[in-house]
């Protein structure tokens, strides 16, 4: 009976555990611990370091078994009981790559250790980017949705007072159907903000894990530092896995390298013979001979070195082009901070004005309810515009200082 009572509390943790607010840094805090591309990173990570372990070791030994000297023909044949030649061997052999051989596949491992890690960096990175511009647009999208509703409704109340004056032959009847339509065109304006509405949470909760996500606390307001970011783009994490990168090749370099050097190899057999001549025991030492280097293994290192100078090219592309990238979000960012200020400073205290003048002037029989309808959508329009331009300057910050911050902290 009391775990019957427990169940429905029990099932009703995990929606608990969502329950509070998302301020902006819990977002990020939620993004990177519910994320599962960075779980699966993770467990690459941990398998790079599980394979370290067996890197350089020793290959398995072998056992061999088998009979030599069987005769099949001849007087003797297959009668090895009256043949002085046929014996049983039993032995076990050990391959023993040459030390350098070794170091190079343990040093591999390590930058295989490093590369993983790195590609978790960089999807750490990309998680925390989206997170932020998530909770942004959620945010804003709940901004424009409020600021819409008040314009609609003191629109409304406007448009309310047009049956009195109709009646007291103050507005002509057909002035209803301008403030109808008007009303009507913010409703769709609105009705379109539910849906962006929808989607922004929905992204929301694919970053955070949390399905019903309501976020809480101020914008941040994230101070873009062009010098600093410039000079921390050879720290930023997908240079830092190119370098992983570079360090595979190198380690395959030297991988392909130690295949010049001779591998060894021992052995140890028993033999049993006819009983009147005893037991015998055969150890040896083998040595390979890379007499033939030209064919294999300079070439193997000649194309080991080529993909390590494609690397090299590839990262001193990839830091130019990132460098453009940052040159390009600079310039956007300062675009949209002046637009904002116009549209903040200047658009809408305008559209405001009018809004009052025409309702002063409608007040007193010398506008229509037209002229009223025409200066609410305008300043809907203003007011939206507004939001709209604040809200690339915050996605601006955001992403300039998330995006291309170093991991060199």
């Amino acid at each position: 009976m009391r775990a019957c009572l427990l169940a429905p509390l029990l099932a009703a943790l995990p929606a608990i555990a969502h329950a509070d607010p998302l301020t902006f840094d819990a977002a990020l805090r939620q993004a990177q611990i519910y994320a599962p591309s960075l779980k699966a990173k993770a467990l690459g990570v941990d398998a790079a370091r599980s394979a370290r372990g067996a890197a350089g070791a020793l290959p398995d030994p072998k056992l061999d078994a088998g009979i030599d000297s069987f005769p099949i023909s001849g007087p003797l044949a297959f009668e090895p009981g009256r043949d002085d030649f046929t014996w049983v061997k039993v032995g076990v052999s050990q391959d023993i790559p040459n030390l350098a051989k070794r170091h190079a596949e343990q040093a591999r491992a390590d930058a295989d250790i490093g590369t993983a890690t790195a590609g978790s960096s960089v999807e750490a990175r990309t998680v925390e980017v989206d997170a932020a511009l998530a909770w942004i647009n959620l945010a804003y999208t709940e901004r424009r949705l409020a600021v819409l509703d008040d314009v609609l409704h003191g629109l409304d109340q406007v448009v309310k007072t047009t049956p009195k004056g109709v009646a007291s032959g103050a507005s002509r009847p057909a002035q209803t159907l301008s403030g109808d339509l008007a009303v009507a065109t913010l409703r769709d304006k609105r009705a379109e903000l539910v849906s962006q509405m929808a989607r922004a949470k929905a992204t929301l909760t694919r970053w955070t894990g949390d399905p019903e996500p309501e976020i809480a606390g101020p914008v941040p307001d994230l101070a873009v530092e062009p010098a600093t970011l410039r000079a921390g783009l050879d720290g930023h994490p997908s240079i830092r896995l190119i370098d992983a990168q570079q360090r595979q090749a190198d380690a395959d370099v030297h991988v392909a390298d130690a295949g010049r050097r001779s591998d060894f190899g021992v052995n140890l057999a028993y033999q049993r013979r006819d009983p009147r001549f005893g037991d015998y025991v055969s150890a040896g030492v083998t040595v390979s001979l890379p007499f033939f280097t030209r064919g294999r293994q300079n070439a193997e290192i000649g194309a080991a070195e080529a993909k390590a100078g494609q690397i090299a090219a590839e990262r001193q592309a990839a830091r130019r082009a990132l460098a453009a990238d940052l040159e390009a979000d600079l310039a956007d960012h300062a675009m949209h901070h002046e637009q904002w200020m116009r549209a903040r400073d200047t658009l809408q205290p305008l559209a405001e004005q009018r809004v009052k003048l025409e309702t002063a002037s409608y007040a007193a029989g010398r506008a229509s309810l037209t002229d009223m309808a025409d200066a609410y959508s305008a300043l809907a329009d203003a007011r939206l515009t507004t939001l709209d331009r604040e809200a690339l300057v915050a996605a601006d910050g955001a992403r300039l200082t998330l995006t291309y911050r170093s991991d060199d902290r």
